[in-house]
């Protein structure tokens, strides 16, 4: 009786600490559907990438706006965007600006990719 009751309670312990863990990674290998990014380079008008551009990102329906000083070949990116949202990107640096490009709910892929070039000032 003893060692059923121990058997018992071991399991028990077993299952609280380890399976909501075993659940978690079940949960890690799906992709979330509706999480998405965008990622993409900044160049000038003649073509040269841009290190320290500012990239706006912004949320179509909350208005907000979110900022990226791009890096080195001028990249930049943006992840956890809901795909439920259109975004507006545009590209600033010093003084130019590039026309704005949209991140449409209609654009199925998960990693977008979008080039900004700034126009000629």
């Amino acid at each position: 009786m003893k060692k059923r009751f121990l058997y018992s309670g071991l399991v028990l312990a077993w299952t609280i600490i380890w399976a909501p863990q075993v659940l978690a990674q079940g949960k890690d290998k799906k992709q979330d559907l509706t999480v998405r990014s965008v990622e993409g380079t900044v160049s000038d008008a003649d073509g040269r990438m841009l290190e320290g551009a500012v990239v706006h990102l912004k949320n179509t329906r909350t208005l907000q706006v979110r900022s990226f000083i791009t890096r080195e070949g001028g990249a930049y990116a943006f992840h956890g965007l809901s795909s439920n949202v259109d975004y507006e990107l545009k590209a600033e640096h010093q003084g130019a600006s590039s026309d704005a490009r949209m991140l449409s709910v209609f654009d199925p892929r998960r990693k977008a990719i979008i080039h900004l070039k700034l126009n000629k000032k």
